[in-house]
């Protein structure tokens, strides 16, 4: 079994055995345990469940999306991209646009371009400890569909090796961190290829971390799943800037998808 599949599987269990009942703003409930890590050698492959299939289509158009900075769901929805589709209904909007979440906050921030700080301080001061974005604007979460639920990511060189943790307040435990883990672990990549460093470590730390009532029977059919080997990753016709790249997915090989209701 491969360890991230097999980490993955365990935070499932934990859920399930230890996991308190909790209301959720989404009236579905869920149960919930508070405080957990997850860790993956870059090195043993590129980071995507095997226990069930990921969408890596769908992830790869949102992180396009992030790294330009756009906040208007058409870019999404041109490119059959639905998971925002819920948020926007419910927010009864009618421009199209989402608020000031990710893209915004990564790219323009009071007219600060965090992604180029990012990596300009990574290759020219790569031990700082400041290698850091954040999306929790506290003065536009009102003005945001939804705020964020991973709200920051850090960098760590070391060996030339890149490392990346990212950090998050809440974290949808069957729909959402598969998706999270993939799309950090990408990230991870295209900045290895901007900074010409090697992929190291990605680490994901989670707040609330909940399983909704409605995906209990699903979280126990993927438990049950054993894993295959990890695919790998090659990222070509690369922009980070303008979140412009291509990237061939080599020799993935999951179990079938897992269906579930998304909750907004």
């Amino acid at each position: 079994m491969n360890q991230l599949d097999f980490q993955y599987q365990d935070l499932l269990r934990e859920v399930l055995s230890n996991g308190i009942e909790k209301n959720d703003r989404t009236g579905t409930g869920t149960k919930s345990i508070f405080g957990a890590t997850i860790r993956h050698d870059m090195s043993d492959g590129f980071p995507i469940l095997t226990t069930k299939k990921v969408a890596f289509k769908t992830m790869v158009t949102e992180l396009k999306w992030f790294l330009k900075g756009d906040t208007n769901i058409k870019y999404l929805q041109d490119n059959n991209c639905k998971i925002w589709d819920g948020d926007y209904e419910r927010s009864g909007r009618t421009d199209g646009d989402l608020g000031p979440i990710y893209g915004k906050q990564w790219r323009d921030i009071n007219g600060i371009d965090q992604l180029e700080n990012l990596i300009t301080g990574i290759i020219s001061n790569p031990d700082s400890r400041r290698h850091l974005v954040d999306s929790w604007n506290v003065q536009d979460l009102d003005k945001m569909t939804l705020p964020p639920c991973h709200y920051s990511f850090q960098c760590y060189v070391a060996d030339g090796k890149l490392s990346l943790m990212w950090n998050q307040r809440s974290a949808d435990l069957f729909l959402g961190v598969p998706f999270n883990i993939s799309s950090y672990g990408l990230l991870l990549l295209l900045l290895c290829k901007e900074t010409r460093l090697e992929p190291g470590e990605l680490i994901g730390n989670f707040g609330d971390l909940h399983l909704y009532n409605n995906h209990i029977k699903q979280a126990e059919e993927q438990i049950e799943r054993d894993s295959y080997d990890l695919p790998e990753a090659k990222v070509i016709c690369f922009d980070i800037y303008r979140g412009d790249f291509d990237v061939d997915l080599i020799n993935y090989k999951s179990h079938s998808s897992i269906k579930a209701p998304l909750s907004t």
